[in-house]
């Protein structure tokens, strides 16, 4: 785990507000549009960048490390590193490595993923509580030879008490994504002051709020269906299990932000004073290019919290 001043030094170069690099699941990205949208956001005014890892098409750690060299300052954190896609003596080491070529701009985020991901590289999935145990402890353990002694921020993917117990424990925070600001302040009460939550928040950017509703809604739903456990998670969260089956639009608006830019900035505040550290932004659009030009229509409504 990070030190205390290597925590600090994260928390500040993070800043409040960051955005997920615009990626698809059916057409790889050449390096030169990675590239320029990392640079993008960058002039934009996020503070950080942060890049996904499905299993398959791309790796995380060759994606930042590509683009760190082509930006100037911004922070880059993996959100996440699918701890299937490597053994974490390798995850340890790469992102050791980072954390030394680039001081103070690398935060690794790393989550079990889905049972599907863990199946198409022949694992059995497991219980995720005790598969993450097992590789932060891995991670943690002596090397043969020894990775870089640079230390870096290490959060895990938790949707639920256990996981944030876990992070309390052996990690360096947390990385949730589209939960209620009612998830971030009871995972503050859970973890220490100095440890880090980076809530990966949804968000659909359009004036017409309505639109911007139905289409935050079908996130949610397609959500769901991937995990099904989340909607138990949510009934403990303060929402009815009515409101969870039929995604009301209180649901829907706590878990994603939609509509124009100062209704969604109104939800970072409310995760910020909950308890959360950092907020990711994750674009919802027809196109890299339409979820590149909502993050940068945002990005003003948000300049007082970077």
């Amino acid at each position: 785990m990070a030190s205390t001043g290597a925590l600090e030094a994260a928390r500040l170069s993070l800043g409040s507000v960051g955005a997920y690099l615009p990626a698809s699941l059916t057409t790889p990205m050449s390096v030169s549009e990675q590239r320029d949208a990392a640079q993008r956001l960058e002039r934009a005014g996020y503070r950080a960048a942060w890049a996904n890892e499905p299993i398959g098409g791309k790796d995380v750690f060759a994606q930042v490390a590509v683009l760190m060299a082509a930006t100037d300052r911004i922070t880059f954190g993996t959100g996440i590193a699918n701890i299937w896609a490597r053994a974490p003596e390798i995850a340890h080491g790469a992102s050791a490595w980072l954390a030394q070529a680039y001081p103070y701009r690398f935060v690794l985020g790393l989550g079990v993923g889905y049972p599907q991901q863990a199946e198409v590289v022949s694992r059995e999935f497991g219980r995720p509580l005790a598969t993450m145990r097992e590789y932060l402890e891995r991670m943690n353990s002596p090397m043969r030879p020894p990775a870089a002694e640079t230390p870096y921020p290490r959060l895990i993917g938790a949707n639920g008490p256990k996981m944030v117990d876990l992070a309390a424990e052996l990690a360096d925070g947390v990385i949730p994504a589209m939960m209620p600001p009612t998830f971030t302040r009871l995972a503050r009460l859970q973890l220490a002051p100095d440890k880090l939550i980076v809530m990966s928040l949804g968000v659909v950017v359009d004036s017409d709020t309505d639109r911007a509703r139905a289409a935050a809604r079908d996130r949610v739903t397609a959500f769901l269906a991937r995990s099904p456990a989340r909607a138990a998670i949510l009934a403990d969260l303060g929402f009815t299990p009515e409101e969870v089956a039929d995604l009301s639009d209180r649901v829907v608006d706590a878990l994603i932000g939609n509509g124009p830019p100062d209704r969604i900035a109104a939800l970072v505040r409310e995760h910020l004073e909950a308890g959360a550290n950092h907020v990711a932004l994750i674009p919802s659009g027809t196109s890299v290019e339409d979820e590149l030009q909502q993050l940068e229509r945002i990005a003003p409504a948000l300049a007082e919290l970077v």
